[in-house]
């Protein structure tokens, strides 16, 4: 097995149990207030255009949930996941871009282990902290992000997969404490340096983009790569405070993220003979804020985010690594309705600016995209079927995602589903458009 499974996961144990131990009971106690539960899920996916298996996945998912006394519960979630075509994630993954106490262990090239969440949720007097690896979500957005930022995420199968799926869990110091009687501070201490997980050339969703992968002209040749991840427990960590209140209907929120972006920045140096390509993350301050409210069938809501520091890439010749420094304001507007019985439709406005935007950069100084989201459930919701259309109005390109859902049996669940990329190739979606494919799955409850 490689991925260091002890570090992974007995470091980070041993800390939480030293941490309760006043609270613990006796084991058989312990296990008389245990709740064991898994689901174990088969998927398939059809490229269509190269007529052949892009995955074929076994997941298995166990979870234990127990209480170590009144006022402290634990949780605790696995993942076991098989793929006979290797295919997303060829080979064995480096995973240069996570610390060593969240890496996966890998049984051969086609088997990863991970813990996915380990946390304990502490009620306290005045306060709720909840401490271990754990997801945290701030924002609603679909398909795209805006405060949805505190977890890297996993693109493996690029975007398609759903938010709770493709986030990383990190190891987290997460308290809320509550402020009068409607509003609630939130506190975040994040000391997991990991970033996101990019495939590699070769996998299925390998980025080809302009916008994410620099171009060096034909014929110049790499000369060496270098790339370099934050490991500073402390000096690294990151942190952010959320605070929401309740105003006249209207759910409020006012944010601010300090944190290295997950993605990292690609730099290039001229050399005699060639180029140097480094690969390092950098620092960022996200400031921001939502809104959401109800009007009887309606729902109003949205996302405002500005990041201080945000890297940009350019097909100037003349600029000496690559890349341009600038801010970056975007911002989601999104209308929910639900007055249709069994429906419920969603429209979204995400655009971006750049602040200090620079003839060459390859993005656009404003991108828009727009999303449609239709929901309809059938024969006393045992049916559900989505469309979810993500488009660009800068490039034209987008993808579309259909599924239909069949409950079977109350702990069987079927579905069917196809994604289908359009566009030009050197667009976020058209880069997929030989990437269609029809998937099936299975879930089965226990």
């Amino acid at each position: 097995m490689r991925g260091n499974p002890r570090g992974c996961f007995r470091t980070p144990l041993i800390m939480i149990c030293c941490f309760v131990q006043p609270a613990l009971v006796s084991a058989e106690n312990l296990l008389d207030e245990a709740e064991f539960s898994a689901l174990l899920e088969t998927r398939f996916g059809w490229e269509t255009e190269r007529d052949e298996l892009q995955f074929g996945e076994a997941v298995f998912t166990p979870e234990v949930n127990m209480r170590l006394g009144e006022s402290v519960k634990l949780n605790g979630i696995f993942r076991f996941r098989g793929d006979t075509e290797d295919r997303l994630e060829p080979g064995r993954p480096s995973e240069d871009n996570r610390d060593a106490i969240s890496e996966r262990a890998f049984v051969g090239d086609d088997v990863d282990i991970e813990l996915r969440e380990l946390y304990l949720d502490i009620d306290l007097e005045d306060a709720f902290v909840r401490l271990g690896k754990q997801q945290v979500v701030w924002g609603e957005a679909d398909g795209l992000k805006v405060l949805d930022v505190i977890n890297p995420q996993s693109f493996r199968e690029f975007i398609l997969p759903e938010f709770e799926d493709s986030r990383i869990p990190l190891w987290t110091v997460n308290a809320e404490i509550p402020v009068g009687e409607d509003s609630l501070v939130q506190l975040l201490w994040i000391p997991d340096q990991t970033y996101n997980d990019i495939p590699d050339s070769d996998a299925a969703f390998a980025f080809s983009s302009p916008r994410l992968v620099p171009r060096l002209p034909a014929g110049v040749t790499v000369l060496s790569t270098e790339f370099d991840r934050p490991n500073s427990f402390v000096e690294d960590s990151d942190a952010g405070a959320r605070f929401t209140t309740f105003l006249d209907g209207w759910e409020l929120s006012a944010n601010y993220f300090f944190h290295y972006s997950d993605t990292p920045v690609t730099r290039r140096r001229l050399l005699p003979g060639g180029v140097a390509v480094t690969q390092d993350y950098e620092r960022t301050h996200l400031l921001g804020g939502s809104f959401n409210n109800a009007f009887d069938d309606w729902v109003v809501r949205g996302e405002v985010g500005y990041s201080t520091d945000r890297f940009f890439i350019t097909e100037d010749a003349g600029d000496s690594d690559g890349v341009v420094k600038s801010g970056e304001v975007s911002y989601v507007l999104g209308l929910d309705y639900q007055g249709i019985t069994d429906t419920f439709l969603s429209a979204q406005l995400f655009q971006s600016f750049i602040a200090d935007h620079e003839d060459g950069i390859v993005q656009d100084q404003v991108e828009t995209s727009a999303t449609f989201l239709v929901e309809r459930t059938f024969e006393n919701e045992t049916i559900k079927l989505s469309l979810l259309v993500i488009q660009s109005l800068n490039e034209g390109d987008g993808v579309v995602q259909a599924e239909l859902d069949y409950q079977l049996y109350s702990d069987v669940n079927l579905t069917l589903g196809a994604d289908i990329f359009y566009g030009d190739e050197d667009g976020l979606f058209g880069q997929f458009r030989n990437r269609d494919r029809i998937t099936f799955g299975v879930t089965v409850g226990f």
